[in-house]
């Protein structure tokens, strides 16, 4: 047996309930996980809340990411003691996921856990420091360099953009920090932020054209705010996308893309091929400022994890949550 957080849907409604689950009902995968830590992500928060229906099939253990020791291993990649983590794969929606002290999975989805981090940092940076990363890949594959001037980080006060702002700084780019947190501009600033905007310049509709500032953008804000960015963004300029805090929808033209040979890339991190999300990881552990690690990130237990996720959901938790689930 071991505690895990179980949720349910049937004729008495939906739940997400803190239990003892037997080995015996874990789904079906190739390497058994002794789980270290996990995080507590937006999508988590939906899944836990019922606020949004991102569960596929009940019961679910929630957690996109996890960091652990191989307990049991069919996988020829893996072998019992060697510490893993894993980020996406539809865990936590389709497939068990890290919010419990044990998972069976796929071992195609594993990572090695880079010797650089302990499992708790990984969890730090987690889902959203590892899709920033794979924003700025996006960036530099595109010859976005810090001479061509401004890169612009929306949403600056979650996961992605905390961790997109302190990497970009660190490799040399003057960051601007969109927000709609005057509070958090201290915070911004500590990350490596040059400047900080309101997001209302961003959040209402735009021209098809505007004024070029950015040379690059990384935006998980999508709707009106992704439009502007790639509105404003430089000739031949890149904007990676990779959220939609603000909406699906993008009310844009093709103006940026067909007069100015701006580049939108679009960043999935849920199932990326393993040479890129070692390649992600190696340069998270080459270029992230560790020391920003307690300021990005917080730890909770996991029997704290229910209450804390509408929190999450309400922008009342700044940056990343870590979930030890073995308290």
């Amino acid at each position: 047996m071991f505690q895990g957080i179980l949720i349910d849907k049937d004729n008495s409604g939906y739940r997400a309930t803190l239990q003892e689950i037997n080995e015996d009902q874990l789904p079906e995968g190739d390497v058994t996980v002794r789980v270290a830590y996990s995080t507590l992500n937006f999508k988590d928060g939906l899944a836990i809340t019922g606020s949004s229906p991102v569960v596929r099939k009940f019961p679910m253990v929630p957690g996109i990411d996890l960091a652990g020791t191989v307990e049991a291993s069919g996988h020829p990649d893996y072998k019992v003691g060697d510490k893993v983590l894993l980020n996406g794969w539809g865990v936590g929606e389709g497939h068990w996921g890290g919010l419990a002290q044990k998972a069976r999975l796929n071992g195609d989805w594993l990572i090695p856990l880079p010797k650089e981090f302990t499992a708790a940092q990984s969890m730090a940076i987690g889902t959203a420091g590892y899709t920033a990363m794979l924003c700025i890949l996006a960036l530099e594959h595109n010859g976005v360099t810090p001479e061509q001037g401004e890169i612009l980080v929306t949403g600056a006060n979650g996961g992605v953009g905390s961790f997109a702002i302190a990497l970009l700084s660190k490799l040399g780019y003057r960051v601007v920090a969109s927000t709609g947190r005057t509070s958090e501009h201290d915070y911004l600033k500590q990350l490596g932020a040059s400047e900080i905007i309101d997001r209302a310049t961003l959040s209402e509709p735009g021209k098809p054209l505007a004024r070029e500032r950015w040379a690059g953008v990384i935006d998980s804000v999508g709707s009106h705010t992704l439009a502007n960015a790639c509105a404003s963004t430089k000739a031949n300029g890149t904007v990676a996308a990779c959220g939609l805090a603000q909406g699906m929808d993008f009310p844009a033209s093709v103006a940026p893309f067909i007069l100015r040979g701006v580049t939108l890339a679009g960043i999935n991190s849920v199932t990326q091929p393993k040479a890129k999300r070692v390649e992600a990881w190696g340069r998270l552990a080459k270029d992230l400022d560790f020391g920003l690690l307690p300021l990005i990130s917080h730890e909770i237990g996991l029997s704290e994890a229910i209450d804390a996720a509408p929190r999450l959901l309400a922008g009342q938790l700044r940056g990343r949550v870590v979930v030890d689930v073995n308290r």
